[in-house]
């Protein structure tokens, strides 16, 4: 896949199994105390009537979870040939993520990125250029299974293993040559986020 990964979500119409996964948020909200269960009667009828994603927003808009929105694909693909590939914002990630770059930095900003697997494999191929990884707040990486090549890898300030808990974690693997391979949680300064 190139260019934009996803339409904007809000228009995708949904599936019963996408109906069916909200339904599973209402539920396991009801059981945690967070609704009562008028409140869940009146938010799964809204659901089972919406057509679309932003139909279904306002009845999970207060939930944790983030926005409802369509799957993620299981495998995408990202490629440039002497240009620079960068992705931020709200991106759907899959859950298999191959990079391809060739004379061309790479920068991939997954602060506020639509991702709904726990776990994220990427597979580098990038040859004469930077990659740049910047992870979400409280996710961890392993690059272990990076080959470098004329260059270096640096993890700053994230974790390596998981801690076990519910946050993402990302597993690098490829190859990386003639550039370096940096991984690092979203800077702030002021009002400027990089």
């Amino acid at each position: 896949m190139s260019g934009e990964l996803v339409p904007e979500p809000s228009t995708v119409r949904m599936s019963d199994a996408d109906r069916e996964t909200v339904a599973g948020r209402l539920r396991k909200a009801v059981s945690e105390g967070r609704l009562t269960l008028d409140e869940f009667e009146q938010r799964v009828s809204g659901v089972l009537a919406a057509r679309t994603f932003a139909e279904v927003e306002p009845f999970v808009a207060d939930l944790p979870g983030g926005p409802a929105a369509p799957a993620a694909p299981e495998h995408g693909e990202l490629r440039t040939t002497a240009a620079g590939l960068k992705r931020h914002g709200r991106w759907v990630v899959p859950r298999h993520l191959r990079v391809t770059a060739r004379a061309g930095s790479v920068k991939l900003d997954f602060t506020d990125a639509l991702i709904a697997h726990h776990r994220v494999e990427i597979e580098l191929n990038v040859f004469a250029g930077s990659t740049t990884l910047v992870l979400p707040p409280g996710a961890s990486v392993d690059i272990d299974s990076v080959e470098m090549i004329a260059g270096s890898s640096h993890v700053r300030g994230v974790p390596t293993t998981p801690d076990g808990g519910s946050e993402r974690h990302f597993v690098i693997r490829g190859k990386q040559r003639a550039g370096g391979l940096v991984v690092r949680y979203q800077r702030h300064f002021w009002r400027w986020r990089w």
